[in-house]
């Protein structure tokens, strides 16, 4: 996917909420068609290096096709992504890319040749450690734990070191415990500069593990900012919902927004 330039524009200078660091990624005016829908209508917004940014909405709001153009997997038909300084965007879709009758080891020595690398066995044993998958290294990934093998996921997706990681609903169908673990590692990740840019439906990951709030719904950004922030728009937005839950509450909010 060619990449564009954000060139100051007032939206996107607004998007980046972290003063005086520059952003990792910048994303502005970007439009997706699928025939007559308009699947996103002018999204605008920047991520710092180490940020945390939880895209939430309905179904059908757009999450995945944002995250798929911000991947290069879908061409956006309006609209400028730039990756900051020539940094890379690693991509973990929702369902497991792995091969579950290979070893963990061999996925990654795969995965790495696949990707060109010129040591593909030190790639391999780099993740490996990283992902804290080295005793599970001679296991069939058919017989691990879906927590396992959504950090699998995760570890290919880090083979080329990117400095964006975009993760769609990376927690589905893990039970607690599991949810528990992957979040501590992605959070890691983030505290070493990673920037992580991630989609769920569940209203309370987005605000626990989301520094930033991206709301779609319809294809539109109707919301950018913090956890506290939204609770506040909430709030003005449906006040009747203000004793609400804060998932029924953010339902009231989109309802009041027309979605």
């Amino acid at each position: 996917m060619a990449r564009g330039f954000c060139h100051g524009t007032p939206a996107c200078v607004a998007a980046s909420t972290v003063p005086g660091v520059e952003a990792a990624l910048e994303v502005q005016g970007v439009v997706k068609r699928f025939g007559e829908r308009e699947a996103l209508r002018g999204v605008s917004f920047a991520v710092a290096a180490g940020e945390r940014v939880a895209v939430i909405g309905p179904n059908g709001a757009g999450k995945t096709t944002l995250l798929s153009i911000l991947a290069g997997i879908a061409r956006p038909d309006g609209g400028e992504v730039r990756e900051v300084n020539g940094g890379t965007i690693g991509w973990v879709p929702q369902q497991a890319a792995l091969y579950r009758r290979l070893t963990v080891e061999e996925n990654l020595l795969l995965f790495a040749r696949l990707e060109g690398h010129e040591d593909p066995r030190r790639s391999a044993e780099e993740m490996l450690e990283l992902c804290r998958l080295t005793e599970r290294r001679g296991e069939i990934v058919a017989r691990l734990s879906g927590g396992n093998q959504q950090r699998i996921n995760i570890a290919i997706g880090l083979l080329s070191r990117p400095a964006v990681l975009l993760l769609d609903e990376p927690s589905v169908g893990l039970d607690p415990r599991q949810r528990a673990r992957l979040w501590e590692f992605v959070l890691e990740l983030a505290a070493h500069g990673t920037t992580v840019i991630f989609s769920t439906h569940d209203i309370q990951e987005a605000e626990r593990y989301g520094q930033r709030l991206l709301v779609l719904a319809d294809g539109e950004s109707l919301f950018d900012g913090s956890a506290e922030a939204l609770r506040e728009a909430v709030r003005l937005e449906a006040p009747e919902s203000a004793d609400s839950d804060f998932e029924t509450a953010f339902v009231a909010y989109l309802h009041h927004r027309g979605h």
